[in-house]
């Protein structure tokens, strides 16, 4: 008897272990991950050689809420096509600020949102350019980012690989739309706006002639990562939007810093 009683107390003991071990020490730290970026104020940007903008302070202090908090020396800022390359190939990887698409959708996890956003065709006002379908814009030159959110939606509405012209920056691209080198730039709104005036643009110079897409914003996961990552910093980000005794959240207070 007393041989059952203490098999039965080993194999609750083991049991537990396992338990244990599943739920805490199977877990990848939050400060293991390694996140990649772009420039694409005010989401993430560098401001005196720091990385900044509301999705890179919004991490740091969701991450810290749970225990793990991330550190800036975990963002590597770069050209998005780069980033979206790493994070779509290697495991304990994040990228961010990124639209969630029907095309992406399968291809990374999410935690989010993180903010709306406002997808937009914009034109020079002194071009007098309308658009009132998206097949409009197959007979204009086209900027987009390469392997940006807006191009992958152009060519889900069928517009044709040779109306875009593909850059790697947001600059770039406006300077090209300024010297009337190509026709129409899509991008996000405020982050049209924001560049502008980091390179000396007037952004009244020009116009949204059509909205292509209203959304949000998200940390995408690479798919190997353990769901763990996503739970973990999603409980986080939920924590940081809750509101205090005056109806704001600490998650208001950032977006409205920047």
């Amino acid at each position: 008897m007393k041989s059952s009683i203490l098999n039965h107390q080993l194999w609750v003991a083991t049991l537990l272990c396992i338990v244990s071990w599943g739920s805490y020490g199977g877990q990848t730290d939050l400060r293991e991950i390694s996140f990649y970026t772009e420039e694409y104020p005010p989401s993430n940007y560098l401001e005196d050689g720091v990385i900044t903008g509301h999705s890179v302070e919004i991490l740091l202090e969701a991450s810290a809420l749970i225990g793990e908090p991330v550190n800036r020396d975990q963002v590597t800022l770069q050209a998005w096509p780069a980033s979206y390359s790493t994070v779509l190939t290697q495991k304990n990887t994040i990228l961010f600020s990124t639209n969630r698409s029907e095309h992406r959708e399968n291809l990374f996890k999410w935690v989010g949102p993180i903010v709306d956003v406002k997808l937009v065709v914009l034109a020079r006002k002194d071009a007098n350019i309308t658009v009132a379908t998206p097949l409009d814009m197959a007979k204009y030159k086209v900027g987009v980012v390469k392997d940006g959110i807006g191009e992958q939606m152009l060519l889900n509405l069928g517009i044709p690989r040779q109306s875009m012209q593909e850059g790697t920056h947001a600059t770039a691209l406006l300077e090209k739309l300024m010297k009337n080198r190509i026709d129409l730039l899509v991008y996000g709104e405020r982050g049209a706006s924001w560049w502008s005036k980091q390179v000396g643009i007037d952004p009244n110079l020009f116009e949204t002639i059509y909205v292509l897409d209203q959304g949000s914003i998200y940390y995408a996961v690479n798919k190997d990562t353990d769901d763990s990552v996503v739970n973990k910093l999603q409980n986080g980000l939920n924590q940081l939007k809750q509101q205090n005794l005056s109806g704001r959240s600490r998650y208001d207070e950032i977006l409205d810093k920047f």
